[in-house]
Order: structure tokens, then C-alpha cells, then sequence
């Protein structure tokens, strides 16, 4: 009896030592089970909406900064080729312009002569070039009794009149034309300096 009571004992060590070893065992799962778990709260979802409304917003940036700097490319390039074309055909311009000085001489040499049919010839092509002029963009500058304009008119000199107030242009030599904006040839001019002084 003496055994069979030792082997009781012994058995019942046996199962209070496997009890106390998986007690001690279950916290160490404890951990593993609370971050598992935490992935799959709101508070987990919560940072992952953040971090893609982040990335939203940068990409968004991202886009608008690309779309504006494509859009300031494509006026510096139409600005580009716009100063070009006014340029080529300024210079153009500027080579048919004493052209057009000797046509109109001719044409009023035509008209002094009184040889009608030469003079309607003339007018017709005198239309038809300021009609090309025009198309093309080209403003004559119309001196003649305007303020003078250094940034316009060439003054060749001053003339006095009692007629045409002083600081304007009283005669136009050679006629100016400008591009738009840009000026192709000033108006060689004579500006009036007022009333001739009386001699003393």
C-alpha cells in the first residue's frame, strides 16, 4: 500500500508541474495575440486611410504642378514663334519698303504727267500693295499734323508756321510703318516751331 500511495503522490506532482509550466507558457502568446489583433480595429484602418489620403493628396500636387508647367511651356513657345514670325517679317518688310518708296514716286510722276491710263494702272497696284501691307499686319504712321513722337517720327528739322501749333509734325518726307507693336521705319519729318519770330 505503502507503494501504490508513493506512485498517488507522485502522479499528483507530476500533473500540478504540467499546470504550472502551461501557465506559464500562456502569457508569452498574450503579445502576439493583442498585435494580431489590434491590425483589424478601426485605430489600424484609421492609419491606413490616412497614409492613402496622403498619397492622394501628394499625387494630386503633383498633377496640378505638372499641368501648370506644361501650360506656361505652351505660351512661352506660342510667344516664341509669334516674336519669330514678327521678326522674319519685319525684316522681309524692311527690304520691300524702298520699294514701295519708288512705286509711290512713280505713281505721283504719273499723276504730274496727267497720263490717265498710266495713273489708274498705278492706283490699282497702289491698292492692291496696301492691302498686302494691311493683311500682313503693317500700319503706315500718318505724321502729318500729330504731336511729334521720338519713339515714331525721325525729325529732320523745324520749320515755322502760323498755322500749325508747335511740337507738331507740319510735313512728312518719307513715310513710317510699324509691324503691331513693332516699328519697321520711322517717318522722316519736319516739325512745326510756331509762329516765325518778327524781326526787331
Amino acid at each position: 500500500m505503502n507503494n501504490e500511495h508513493s506512485e498517488n503522490e507522485n502522479h499528483q506532482e507530476g500533473e500540478t508541474a504540467a499546470d504550472l509550466s502551461t501557465q506559464e507558457a500562456a502569457p508569452d502568446l498574450a503579445p502576439e495575440n493583442t498585435e494580431a489583433a489590434t491590425a483589424g480595429t478601426p485605430e489600424g484602418e484609421a492609419i491606413s486611410l490616412e497614409t492613402m489620403q496622403a498619397e492622394l493628396d501628394r499625387f494630386r500636387d503633383l498633377a496640378a504642378r505638372s499641368a501648370a508647367d506644361f501650360e506656361n511651356y505652351r505660351k512661352r513657345v506660342a510667344r516664341e514663334r509669334e516674336d519669330a514670325l514678327k521678326a522674319n517679317t519685319s525684316a522681309i518688310l524692311s527690304r520691300l519698303l524702298p520699294v514701295l518708296d519708288n512705286f509711290e514716286l512713280g505713281l505721283q510722276a504719273a499723276r504730274n504727267e496727267g497720263s490717265e491710263g498710266v495713273v489708274i494702272g498705278f492706283e490699282i497696284v497702289s491698292r492692291q500693295l496696301a492691302d498686302f501691307m494691311a493683311g500682313s499686319g503693317v500700319e503706315v504712321i500718318d505724321a502729318v499734323g500729330q504731336p511729334f513722337d521720338p519713339n515714331l517720327h525721325d525729325a529732320l528739322g523745324q520749320e515755322a508756321s502760323d498755322t500749325v501749333p508747335e511740337g507738331e509734325v507740319i510735313r512728312q518726307t518719307r513715310k513710317g510703318y510699324k509691324l503691331k507693336d513693332r516699328l519697321i521705319r520711322p517717318a522722316n519729318v519736319f516739325v512745326s516751331k510756331g509762329p516765325a519770330t518778327p524781326a526787331s
